[in-house]
């Protein structure tokens, strides 16, 4: 069994109030009594349980993460490994720890119990777990939080953290333009999703409403290739601004079935460099979303908000970078 405070006490020879005070430091004590508890503290290998301190003060020194995965391929991904690494440094370097929880139970809410237990000090959500139910619980207990990802329900006092994703539609079509390719088309699997919207309205701000196509996977993978060979034997698309490294890879297949080369005849940029852009043939031009920038700046924001509950930074987006690469070097 461990030292006790009663331990230290009496090898100081005070009492355990007096040595919780220096532990604590709520009262002015000595410097020479301070250091003979720390020596005594030190001599019997006594360690403070700073939970039980933290709890009593109604603190936890924990941030929490909910996220709303189905299946394990959501934890899996880069997006969220690279994100979540970045929170956990960040609260690590402020003296906090990281809580995850899945938020896809049917009959009761993680969320609302480390709500209602306050069991953290903050909570980071994404844009997808977003609700009513979550909203009261946060501002009926006043607990701060930060949402990563823009959502389209904003709220007055929320803070929320992105990707400037509709630059980064700008900068890749100007990117396609520049590279001598004419007619551009955007391809996604969700266009419900906020990122999407701004994604699309980058690429329609930088070609114009008349000049976009807009071709979206609604089905399976032989459908979406289906449609991107249409897109180019008929309507005579020559360079493509892919959602994901996945819809990359199947406009890229889709492609080589009629022979089409990749970059003299078709261009590609692909949002994220993650998984594998860099290793495709050819190495795809992207639009590098910093997933590592994204977790770090959403947990940044709401230790600010922990430490100042009037602390309002509406919107913090992350600007972005067009990585150049082989499948744009059309000349």
């Amino acid at each position: 069994m461990g030292a006790t405070l009663n331990d230290i006490a009496k090898k100081v020879g005070v009492s355990q109030s007096t040595v919780s005070r220096v532990i604590n430091g709520t009262a002015p004590i000595s410097d020479e009594m301070k250091n003979k508890v720390y020596q005594a503290m030190k001599e019997l290998n006594y360690h403070p349980n700073s939970l039980a301190r933290n709890l009593a003060k109604g603190k936890s020194l924990t941030i929490g993460l909910i996220v709303d995965a189905d299946n394990e391929n959501a934890f899996a991904n880069t997006f969220f490994t690279r994100s979540v690494y970045a929170m956990e440094k960040v609260a690590q370097r402020n003296g906090y720890s990281l809580l995850i929880t899945n938020d896809v139970e049917e009959k009761s809410s993680p969320a609302c119990d480390l709500i209602f237990g306050h069991k953290v000090d903050g909570l980071i959500l994404t844009a997808s777990n977003l609700n009513q139910n979550i909203l009261t619980a946060l501002k009926n207990e006043k607990i701060p939080w930060v949402v990563m990802g823009e959502t389209s329900e904003k709220k007055e006092s929320m803070n929320w953290v992105d990707m400037d994703n509709l630059m980064g539609s700008i900068k890749a079509v100007e990117h396609l333009k520049k590279s001598g390719y004419k007619k551009i088309a955007y391809v996604a699997d969700n266009l419900e999703a906020m990122f999407t919207k701004r994604r699309i309205q980058g690429y329609e701000n930088a070609l114009g409403q008349k000049d976009t196509h807009i071709i979206l996977k609604k089905e399976n993978d032989k459908e979406l290739e289906k449609k991107i060979i249409q897109s180019v034997e008929h309507d005579n698309i020559d360079a493509f601004l892919c959602s994901n490294n996945v819809i990359a890879f199947h406009v890229l297949r889709a492609l080589k079935r009629i022979g089409k080369c990749v970059p003299t005849e078709i261009g590609i940029v692909t949002f994220d460099n993650y998984p594998f852009a860099e290793y495709m043939d050819p190495p795809l031009t992207v639009v590098d979303i910093d997933t590592y920038k994204l977790g770090e700046m959403a947990a940044e924001v709401l230790i600010n908000k922990i430490r100042d509950q009037n602390f309002l930074q509406k919107e913090n987006l992350i600007p972005i970078e067009l990585i150049a690469r082989i499948s744009t070097q059309k000349e």
